[in-house]
């Protein structure tokens, strides 16, 4: 055993100790699958040389690599030992050895999105709709607009038939320009239920006329309910006209007025980033077309939908701060802040014109 093996005890307490903390499953994405018994942010052994700078911005930062037991974050660890990562551990056995002993009590990364959303659900009692009243709905000629909140390549592999693709953090924004009339029933789906409920949610909390209400089980409920699913990328999203952009500011209002939202500017972001004792995350919740064509140096790219869901695949460290970057117009943002900071994360936003940046690099 070095200095850098650390026993199932440790790592255990390092979860609950407050300080800044990064667990990364090194193993292949198809054997993680959706089933990371620490809520760790997967980075696959080949990719840790080129790919761990941009997780843990920090190379003092606690960073502890667990591998399925096959030895792979032993050896991971002493190369980046050599290469100047100054406190990287990994933890003996693996996960075989993290899930001896049952995972009930095990403390994860941060709260999981499931079982923040069913509180969510629970609490706000979101409105349901099954696939076969859904599909009534339809076969009735109600009207009646799906949203799916899944990143585009999701809705192009298979979505209810009619269905938009509009991903989470954009629904404030397209809205207006999608649901034109106040008396169309707007139902949101996803695969499973998070995403959906959260989109559904969200246009509630942001004060929304239409009756809003999520899809049970999202495409996997469509298809359990022996019904087709369409792909490609059959409808989605354009450029937001003005008066979807005055709705989105509106109703992206409406959602944080009761939030605390912490606004800075770049100034404040930099010094936040050269900060020596703490880590900063600079997250661009914008779509990544918009993120390609402009941006913020240090910048990533990180879809505020997929963050609402499963915000622990972007933030590897734990206790971070979290700088949401999104144009003036900030619902995205707003969005994504409305929900991450109820789980716990310290959220701050930093609005910028990068329509001007673009009109200036054309």
């Amino acid at each position: 055993m070095t200095e850098r093996s650390i026993d199932k005890a440790t790592l255990t307490d390092w979860l609950g100790d407050g300080l800044e903390l990064a667990v990364l499953d090194i193993r292949p994405v198809e054997e993680v699958g959706y089933a990371s018994p620490l809520f760790a942010t997967n980075l696959p052994a080949e990719r840790l040389e080129a790919e761990l700078d941009r997780f843990v911005p920090r190379r003092v930062v606690r960073t502890v690599l667990v591998d399925g037991g096959d030895g792979a974050a032993e050896a991971a660890a002493a190369r980046l030992a050599q290469v100047g990562w100054t406190c990287i551990h990994f933890l003996q056995g693996g996960i075989p050895a993290w899930r001896e002993g049952g995972k009930e009590a095990l403390p994860t990364f941060d709260i999981p999105g499931v079982p923040f959303v069913t509180k969510v659900r629970e609490e706000r009692q979101t409105p349901v709709i099954s696939a076969v009243e859904l599909k009534a709905l339809h076969d009735q000629g109600n009207d009646v607009i799906v949203l799916d909140t899944r990143t585009l390549g999701e809705y192009e592999k298979g979505h209810v038939p009619g269905a938009v693709g509009v991903p989470g953090a954009e629904l404030l924004l397209r809205f207006a320009d999608l649901v034109p009339s106040s008396e169309t029933n707007v139902v949101v789906s996803c695969a499973g239920l998070p995403r959906a409920i959260l989109g559904a949610q969200t246009l509630i909390d942001a004060g929304i006329s239409n009756a809003v209400a999520y899809l049970d089980d999202g495409t996997s409920g469509w298809t359990n309910a022996g019904f087709e699913l369409e792909t490609g990328r059959t409808a989605t999203y354009r450029e937001p006209s003005e008066e979807a952009r005055r709705f989105a500011s509106e109703h992206g209002e409406r959602l944080s007025a009761k939030d605390a939202l912490t606004l800075i500017d770049r100034k404040t972001a930099e010094t936040w980033i050269a900060d020596p004792e703490r880590t900063t995350y600079l997250l661009d919740v914008r779509t990544p077309e918009e993120f390609t064509r402009a941006h913020l140096p240090g910048s990533i790219s990180s879809e505020g939908g997929q963050l609402l869901g499963v915000s622990y695949r972007s933030i590897a460290v734990r206790g971070a701060r979290v700088v949401l970057v999104d144009d003036l117009l900030g619902s995205r943002a707003r969005i994504v802040a409305h929900w991450l900071a109820r789980r716990g994360f310290e959220i701050a936003i930093l609005l910028d014109d990068f329509e001007a940046k673009e009109r200036a690099a054309a």
